[in-house]
């Protein structure tokens, strides 16, 4: 299902670009100083994530949204000389989503309805990605710069992305600002449930009269966003930190989803089976602002516990503002393990344009029933354990193991989204 070939020869186009800088940068001075990074760093990250509820935006916000994903990536961290480090994060994302598969529920099963999954392809996809960075350090390590790319691949949508930052330290390094920007340029390929595709016929189809959808393909199928970001941090004292940071983003093309359905309070119904027929696809407009603001708190107790505060404050002009605020609370158990008990809520006002099922009017110019636009709260709580060992002396072939990080969450919104999450991160330091 994924076509990796253009995506391939981007990647090494930008992989031959960076080891050419890398040897520029280290035939340059060769005096001793402290290097940013010692060694190279290798970090093996996993994540299980495992979600259900009874709104799929694909099913006209109605219907079965249950759904697994696993993602594995590597991050590699290399000095390329005393000044400049490269990055580079690949990864690889497998899900299997019962809401997806009934962009055609047709193709599996006796009886259609939208709280079953269909057994056809369109249930599972992988999405494949890479993320190289490249950052360089002034000689009084008060100046970084970065520069970055991304590619991504899965079979309906294709991302590159390019962006980069400016960091500056002042009052010996009690000050940071950091101002940065990305740019991605996205490419859907629409794929749009089976019944509003040319030439669908099933004899199965019930309802009053015939079934006409209000329904046309969409002319444009590229999505556009633009990001500006800006963060301060400052050391208050010598127990407490803060940063504060906004970003302007703004979007514009293809915003809507091709395959989420939407019914309307002003047509008759008609189903096959159980499955009620759309009568189109969600429209949203073409364009987006947002304007995220927030800030971190964060305060050394003592030498067991730290807390650790968040709070962000959203705002967008399809309607939407909402509040996030989270505490972490690391606690030391021992020299090389600590707990983190986390916690954090939101909550949001639906969008402009979101309506349930079938209480929208077919002469709305916008509309949909992605609950994710709805207004909703949502609480998450998890646990986290640190296994931290300075002197790496577990090794894997060259490689000393510095870290493990295992975290357990669980996610509840009150329109009945529940969600599982596990993450395991491990970071390996060379010689």
């Amino acid at each position: 299902m994924i076509h990796l070939s253009k995506s391939t020869k981007s990647v090494s186009v930008v992989l031959f670009f960076f080891v050419t800088l890398m040897g520029w940068a280290q035939q340059g001075d060769t005096s001793y100083k402290r290097r940013v990074l010692e060694a190279s760093e290798v970090d093996l990250l996993f994540s299980y994530y495992n979600q259900d509820g009874q709104n799929a935006a694909v099913t006209g916000g109605e219907g079965t949204e249950e759904l697994t994903d696993a993602t594995s990536s590597i991050v590699l961290r290399m000095p390329m000389n005393e000044d400049d480090i490269l990055t580079v994060d690949v990864g690889l994302s497998a899900y299997t989503s019962a809401s997806s598969s009934n962009v055609n529920p047709l193709d599996g099963g006796l009886n259609v309805t939208p709280f079953d999954a269909s057994s056809g392809e369109s249930r599972k996809d992988v999405l494949a990605y890479i993320n190289p960075t490249y950052q360089h350090s002034s000689d009084d390590r008060n100046t970084i710069w970065s520069a970055n790319a991304y590619f991504s691949s899965e079979y309906d949508y294709f991302s590159i992305g390019f962006g980069g930052s400016f960091t500056k330290l002042f009052n010996e390094k009690n000050t940071e600002i950091t101002l940065s920007g990305r740019v991605f340029l996205d490419k859907w390929n629409s794929q749009y449930p089976i019944e509003l595709r040319d030439g669908f016929f099933d004899d199965r189809i019930t309802g009053n009269g015939t079934y006409s959808p209000l329904f046309r393909e969409f002319d444009n199928e590229n999505r556009n966003s633009y990001s500006l970001s800006l963060s301060f941090s400052q050391i208050l004292s010598q127990k407490l930190q803060g940063a504060l940071f906004v970003d302007l983003v703004s979007q514009n093309g293809l915003l809507s989803t091709p395959f989420q359905r939407v019914y309307f309070s002003d047509f008759e119904d008609f189903y096959i089976d159980e499955f009620q027929l759309a009568d189109n696809v969600e429209q949203l407009p073409e364009s987006r602002f947002k304007i995220p603001v927030g800030g971190r708190l964060n305060y050394y107790l003592n030498d067991l516990v730290i807390l650790r505060s968040y709070y962000r404050f959203y705002w967008d002009d399809w309607g939407i503002s909402s509040h996030t605020a989270s505490l972490e609370v690391p606690f030391k158990l021992t020299d090389k393990f600590t707990l983190y008990p986390t916690y954090r809520y939101y909550t949001q006002t639906a969008a402009d344009y979101f309506y349930p099922k079938e209480q929208a009017l077919s002469t709305y110019e916008f509309y949909t029933s992605d609950y994710d636009l709805s207004n909703y709260d949502a609480h998450q709580y998890g646990i986290g354990v640190q296994y931290k060992d300075i002197f790496t002396s577990a090794r894997v072939l060259n490689f000393g193991l510095k870290t493990i990080n295992l975290r357990f969450s669980q996610y509840d919104r009150s329109n009945g989204l529940n969600a599982f999450i596990v993450t395991l991160g491990t970071t390996f330091v060379g010689n």
